[in-house]
């Protein structure tokens, strides 16, 4: 009888032994996860793809002058700007000429020369702008970084001329050898005909004659985790410490680094004062490291722009914009706003090291969006609007953006006019 016991005990210590080796093998801890629906299922390690820095380089606006007065725009995404922008990559610039930006009439040329003006903000270090577009390496200029390029035609002129504008202000690079032919700019100028027509204002900004139409969303927001960012971060998540904080955010150290997290504002800040500088920094490099960066530390949860590249005492700032949209309509800015810090990623760099990261820990899923077309107001009424604003403040640029609002799960994005000022003030007409 007790031979019979023992050989069930040792069948049944077999079969918990077969069962515990299945479990093993095949439902590592952890493994849950994988029979969670997509929706609900974000890697650990990952809040979006890896991007590459051409992606995230180009204008944020580009103007078309047509002569007489007549002026429209067209926003990242749109039909023609996508046509214009596929064309010009293409096409060579090479044998600059460095000038003062007061050798050239620009309001002249801006109300009666066909061209294309392409705005890039803050400005992109031409070596970066290479990587993008066919510019010949050049030591007078290769240094530099470019806010505008001006394409246009001079009557009577057989060649077209291109016009880099220097961050600097007061130096321009006319390139003396343009792969263009004055029929390849008229017939880009010619897809604004027929479209909404916009009044120059002091040649710094453009209002439209009409209503302008854009796309309002509302789509499900998640959040990305403490844990998901710690593991982003730190080289041992486990080793990490709480801190409470006086105003309700808490941190997270290692010691070395830290992770700060704005609940209200659903806001992350890392800081890594004991990174160790190359010693290397450009603007370029400083950039490049930023992509990198976002790159191996979460990714990018959405579409971005390189919007800035700012140098600070000992430290280079830069920033990353995020825009909303899509082809055929277009794509714009999404602010961030002291009710909700979203739509931007910010970095400082020392010596060409990542020293600071901060994000919005919300994201949204723009495949479930529901969408509504409304219209910002144009002509009389917004500047009337605009009138008021800039008996203060001068003007400096005025475009449509989208305005952010978090309802519970959900994600609203508001059309605006984002209005901004000589001091760098932003404002919103809606």
């Amino acid at each position: 009888m007790k031979e019979r016991i023992k050989s069930w005990v040792l069948v049944v210590l077999i079969l918990g032994s077969l069962v515990e080796s299945y479990y093993l093998i095949y439902r590592l801890p952890g493994s849950d996860s994988a029979v969670l629906s997509k929706n609900l299922y974000v890697k650990t390690d990952n809040m979006g793809p890896e991007e590459k820095v051409e992606n995230l380089l180009y204008p944020d606006k580009m103007i078309i002058h047509m002569g007489g007065d007549k002026h429209t725009l067209f926003y990242p995404s749109s039909t023609f700007y996508n046509l214009i922008m596929n064309r010009l990559k293409g096409r060579g610039f090479e044998s600059f000429q460095r000038r003062s930006v007061q050798d050239f009439d620009w309001d002249k040329i801006r109300s009666e020369n066909p061209g294309i003006e392409l705005s890039f903000g803050a400005g992109i270090p031409v070596s970066l702008l290479q990587r993008v577009m066919q510019i010949s390496p050049d030591s007078l200029f290769e240094g530099e970084s470019i806010d505008r390029i001006w394409i246009y035609n001079i009557k009577n002129d057989s060649k077209a001329h291109a016009v880099f504008f220097s961050t600097r202000g007061d130096i321009v690079y006319e390139a003396a050898k343009a792969d263009l032919t004055v029929q390849d700019v008229q017939q880009h100028v010619d897809f604004g005909k027929n479209l909404t027509l916009y009044t120059a204002v002091n040649g710094e900004y453009y209002v439209p004659e009409a209503n302008v139409p854009l796309v309002e969303a509302v789509m499900p927001a998640g959040m990305y985790t403490i844990e998901q960012m710690q593991s982003n971060l730190f080289n041992d998540a486990g080793s990490t410490r709480y801190i409470p904080e006086k105003d309700g955010s808490k941190i997270y150290t290692d010691s070395k680094r830290s992770l700060q997290v704005n609940q209200e504002q659903n806001w992350m800040s890392y800081s890594d004062p004991a990174a160790l500088p190359d010693g290397d920094s450009t603007p370029a490099k400083d950039a490049l490291e930023a992509v990198d960066f976002v790159n191996r530390h979460g990714g990018w949860n959405g579409t971005y722009r390189l919007a800035a590249t700012e140098e600070g005492r000992q430290d280079r700032k830069v920033s990353f914009q995020q825009y909303y949209g899509a082809y055929p309509s277009g794509s714009y800015p999404v602010m961030s706003n002291p009710q909700l810090q979203y739509g931007v990623i910010h970095l400082e760099l020392q010596q060409g090291t990542v020293s600071s990261y901060e994000r919005s820990l919300l994201y949204m899923d723009e495949e479930k969006s529901e969408k509504t077309i409304v219209e910002l107001s144009g002509g009389e009424v917004l500047k009337q609007r605009l009138a008021g604003i800039s008996s203060t403040l001068r003007i400096i640029d005025l475009t449509p953006a989208y305005l952010p609002a978090q309802t519970g799960e959900k994600l609203q994005l508001r059309p605006v006019w984002r209005v901004t000022l000589s001091d760098g003030t932003e404002l919103t007409l809606n």
